[in-house]
């Protein structure tokens, strides 16, 4: 049992964190059911309702899945991963369709209002991106991504359109990930077009190349 007895303040966090650190490091893989709840409260030392929001809250970020009658198992070794699996069929058509609408208009206004220094931290990002394909390091090529496509949102100016996007960074990170295709790493969406359109404050341009790429995801993932 990898866990010790919680003796801190906190004790609903501390749960978590170590529940969370046998999902990830393997004690418990995904799909295995993880151990009764009266086992937890006693290598835990703690109550069966401390117990119980944990695993509420867990599951609530995708880690396990309560079956009624059955027990909890492990289901995802992230809250990205997690995502990932909700993340599938119409529910990824609707984020892709979403990041569409908002990255369009974000692109279009960042042609024309980015700076100078957000347009290097836009070049710096997609070096790191392609760097991180390249190597085939997948979290960064995410971690990247997602990066980019904000700083571009946020080049907009707008910040009501940066607000909303950034409150969507879990399912476009989410997206991203389902749509990251790991057996063809050179087939991949290049962002060159799209960030030399913005390079140029060429407003069309950067319309085309941010739509045209959300585009062909979502051919390559329609149902």
């Amino acid at each position: 049992m990898p866990l010790a007895t919680t003796r801190r303040a906190g004790l609903v966090d501390q749960v978590i964190d170590q529940m969370r650190g046998a999902i990830s490091g393997g004690e418990w893989p995904v799909g295995q059911r993880i151990p009764p709840e009266p086992e937890l409260v006693t290598a835990l030392g703690v109550g069966r309702n401390t117990v119980r929001e944990a695993v509420r809250a867990l599951s609530h970020a995708g880690l396990l899945e309560v079956r009624q009658g059955d027990g909890t198992f492990v289901r995802a070794t992230s809250e990205l991963s997690g995502a990932v699996r909700r993340l599938c069929g119409s529910e990824l058509r609707d984020v892709l369709q979403v990041r569409r609408t908002l990255e369009v208009e974000g692109a279009r206004l960042a042609a024309t209002e980015r700076t100078d220094e957000e347009l290097r931290r836009l070049e710096t990002l997609l070096d790191e991106r392609d760097a991180a394909l390249a190597s085939q390091d997948w979290e960064s090529l995410v971690e990247r991504d997602a990066a980019f496509h904000l700083l571009l949102v946020q080049c907009s100016h707008n910040t009501l359109l940066a607000e909303l996007y950034q409150g969507l960074t879990e399912a476009v990170r989410a997206s991203i990930t389902a749509t990251v295709d790991r057996d063809h790493e050179h087939e991949q969406v290049s962002h060159a077009g799209l960030l030399e359109a913005v390079r140029d404050r060429d407003q069309a341009r950067a319309v085309a190349e941010a739509g045209g790429f959300l585009e062909e995801l979502l051919q390559r993932h329609s149902l």
